[in-house]
């Protein structure tokens, strides 16, 4: 038998983790080959098929009951189809619960197919927070091995290694058991030779990491680089990318993101910590058949996942809710919401159980601030948020203008030597700087803190009276000389992390964008607010402080300042703004200032959305071609069906197949000579009247079944899609019925309808194809690719960048 277009065995389906998705449900194919509808001849040969008809099963002349292997599975880099999904879920349930009432059994088994709901979220919550605590603990350790190590023990961080210490409270950074490299090497830490010695260990330590990164990154999980968050914006609206939240991906993130962070180039860990919460989704849905079997049921919990991830991140749950909500989810129904929450609450618990920072708070930068705000402060704070906004869309265009180069040039192929230059000139330039050399994370701490009477940072290092000062509030004071030479190291600061992330953030190695971005705005934020500071003390007098601000009164809070900043630069790169709000107001715990937030969030959002409508996350989207039909766009052209469906007019007629008279080697010709993933069924060539949908891949599975398992079934036995056989002379071969894998109701509009109404269909009910009729009769087919080229070519954007390559 020739059988040259497909492969026997190719659609057997793994359970492993690594095949991010193993689906129940039967689709049209979405790849670069395989989502075009049947009409355009350009790729020939084999491509992938999937399957899996509205009843699941594929029936040899009914001899055959139990599901066919292969059969609802899909292909890499294909859509799932919402609508086949749920059905089958619906069905699933309905048959629990009509057997619930048969046993005991039963129904214990329906009460446990209830509750594995809520198991799966606590054990992604457990697994999601203690992945984060150990990421935490480790990268703060590592970051320190970069200046010095505990004779105590190599394990301690600089700030564990001196708890135990007897040193004063403002010498408690020199204690005698850690010890800089200079000082272990040369005997004494003082001197031009020892600065250069620690400079260079500096340098040393932060290439070693970065290179062990990008190392592991590319032998072992070339998906465990970037933020994640992209990709799985894009997974949670259908599309499949096998092995993106694998085990392998999981482990090299883990591991990598520790290094990344710990070589000190200019990004954070927030962004791929929603990534490894989403692998840890993925890999325990395979304990549990109802996830394992339904894509769509999975996609539930990977955003319940993400939303842990985000509180683990920054210890928001409900922030991390409504980042889940507002920015990654395409389809978030009222149980998920409260699937997340908990998820989000066992994530946040389980990082507090295990204090990774030993302050007893679930991040770095927890501060609490006790003086009110002025509404004539909104006016500074409405100014950060358009420099947030102008940042944002800075950003976005030079980042996107420099992967798009390191795509479409040889820089590319190098992306070793990428990461070795960018984390040298990041360490060279890092070292003098103490603002730059010290961690994001410390940074944005030292940012936010309100200064206190025992701070020693150079940022509270102002000409004290303390004559009129008033229990613990500090009133506002003439800044002394470290505050100054503060201000000129942080705007160096300033340049450096605008210009450096550029390069930074889509390099081959884990790299989150939130810390980076609210670095940005935090330093801005700092330097206003001292500015404001110094403003009110000189001039207390001048009428926009006289009715608020008096002499010796503590009126400006430079942290706060920088908060604001923060959100509205974080605000500027993702166009986030609730749960902007929500995650900032989580971290600092209070909620006075939500105001100065929502204002700041709102103005960034406005004023970076005149200058480009996309945020980060959408733009990496785009740059990568993936298929994701954005939700938040509206569609106002005047274009019909007809101008979209193929055949388009001089292409060749839509690839067919007839309800009851083509034979098995007529079906298989069909199958070696296109790439299509689906073909509709008519009653006849003549008629065109449409009877249903079929699969590829269930077509593939089906006759190669029947051949092997079913006798009689020869090429010339006719295929019929009918109740019924059809009449034929006795002599004739045996006959094979497929009825049970054709989708009987595939969603069909006229050809007059208007695209706004065939762009909504799309995206409210997660369709992969629908089919145009014109009077009954079939005319042709819209793809979801034909949709996201028409809107490209609608907006002026190349349609080819659609397909995913």
């Amino acid at each position: 038998m020739d059988q040259k277009g497909y492969r026997r065995g190719s659609f057997q389906s793994s359970t492993s983790d690594e095949d991010m998705l193993e689906i129940a449900g039967a689709s049209l194919d979405f790849s670069m080959a395989d989502d075009d509808p049947p009409l355009d001849r350009e790729m020939g040969g084999f491509s992938s098929y999937n399957g899996g008809g509205m009843n699941g099963t594929s029936t040899m002349m009914d001899f055959l009951e139990e599901p066919l292997p292969g059969v609802g599975t899909y292909e890499d880099f294909n859509t799932i189809d919402w609508v086949r999904e749920k059905s089958r879920d619906r069905d699933r349930h309905r048959e629990i619960t009509s057997r619930s009432k048969e046993s005991t059994w039963a129904l214990i088994h329906s009460v446990s197919d209830a509750f594995s709901g809520w198991l799966l979220m606590l054990l992604i919550g457990l697994l999601a927070g203690s992945l984060a605590g150990l990421i935490d603990i480790s990268a703060h350790w590592m970051t320190d091995l970069k200046e010095g190590v505990c004779l105590a023990g190599f394990w301690f961080n600089h700030e564990h290694c001196c708890w135990k210490s007897n040193t004063t409270f403002t010498d408690r950074d020199k204690c005698p058991e850690w010890k800089s490299w200079s000082q272990l090497i040369l005997g004494h830490g003082e001197g031009a030779f020892a600065y250069i010695l620690n400079y260079f260990m500096y340098v040393v330590w932060a290439l070693l990491f970065s290179l062990l990164a990008v190392l592991l990154v590319k032998g072992f999980a070339p998906y465990a680089c970037g933020s994640g968050i992209p990709e799985i914006k894009t997974i949670l609206s259908g599309f499949i990318i096998r092995g993106y939240l694998g085990k392998w991906t999981l482990i090299i993130k883990t591991i990598t993101l520790v290094l990344a962070v710990s070589s000190g180039l200019s990004l954070g860990k927030e962004g791929p910590l929603v990534h490894v919460a989403c692998c840890c989704g993925n890999i325990l849905c395979h304990l549990f058949t109802k996830y394992r079997k339904n894509e769509a049921k999975r996609r539930e919990v990977l955003s319940a996942a993400a939303a842990a991830g985000v509180s683990v991140a920054f210890g928001a749950p409900i922030g991390g809710v409504l980042f889940s909500l507002e920015e990654v989810s395409y389809y978030f129904p009222l149980k998920t919401l409260w699937r997340s929450f908990f998820a989000a609450l066992v994530a946040a618990f389980t990082l507090r159980s295990i204090n990774p920072f030993g302050n007893s708070r679930l991040v770095l930068f927890y501060v609490e601030f006790h003086m009110p705000w002025h509404l004539l402060e909104l006016v500074p704070f409405i100014l950060l948020g358009i420099f947030g906004g102008l940042w944002g869309a800075f950003f976005i265009r030079s980042n996107i203008a420099w992967c798009r180069r390191r795509k479409t040039t040889k820089l590319g192929k190098y992306p070793v030597l990428e990461v070795f230059v960018v984390t040298a000139i990041t360490a060279i330039l890092a070292f003098p700087n103490e603002y730059t050399r010290m961690s994001t994370s410390e940074l944005i701490s030292e940012l936010f803190n309100d200064c206190g009477i025992l701070d020693s940072s150079k940022l509270c290092e102002y000409v004290n009276d303390f004559n009129s000062t008033k229990g613990d509030d500090l009133p506002d004071r003439a800044a002394g000389p470290g505050v100054y030479t503060a201000m000129w190291q942080l705007a160096l600061a300033l340049i450096m992390k605008v210009f450096i992330t550029i390069f930074t953030f889509g390099m081959k190695v884990p790299s989150g964008l939130f810390i980076p971005s609210m670095a940005v705005g935090a330093i801005a934020g700092r330097l206003l607010g001292v500015a404001m500071e110094q403003l009110a003390y000189y001039h207390h007098d001048w009428a926009i402080f006289s009715g608020w601000c008096s002499q010796g009164a503590d009126c400006i809070t430079p942290g706060l300042y920088a908060m604001v900043g923060a959100a509205a630069c974080l605000g500027g790169v993702t166009r986030m703004t609730v749960s902007l709000v929500v995650i900032m107001f989580e971290l600092t715990g209070g909620l006075e200032y939500i105001v100065p937030l929502m204002a700041a969030a709102m103005t960034s959002k406005w004023v970076a959305d005149a200058i480009g409508r996309e945020g980060i996350y959408d733009a990496h989207i785009r740059l990568n071609g993936y298929p994701f039909l954005e939700a938040k766009e509206e569609f106002s052209h005047k274009t019909l069906a007809m101008d979209v469906m193929r055949p388009r007019r001089n292409d060749p007629p839509l690839t067919v197949i007839t309800q009851d008279s083509m034979t098995v080697e007529d079906v298989e010709t069909i199958i070696n000579e296109t790439t299509y993933s689906g073909y509709p069924v008519v009653v006849s060539r003549e008629s065109q009247r449409l009877v249903g949908f079929v699969l590829r891949r269930d077509l593939i599975i089906s006759i190669e079944n029947a051949r092997k398992k079913q006798d009689g079934i020869v090429s010339t036995s006719i295929i019929y899609f009918t109740d019924h056989s059809p009449p034929l002379p006795p002599s004739s071969p045996s006959m094979l019925k497929l009825r049970s894998i054709l989708d009987l109701s595939p969603f069909t509009v006229t050809d007059q309808t208007p695209m706004e109404i065939v762009v909504d269909i799309f995206r409210k009910l997660g369709l992969r194809q629908c089919l145009v009729t014109h009077n009954g009769k079939l005319l042709g087919i819209i793809t979801k690719k034909d949709v996201l080229k028409h809107i490209a070519q609608l907006a002026n954007q190349d349609p080819d960048s659609i397909l995913f390559n």
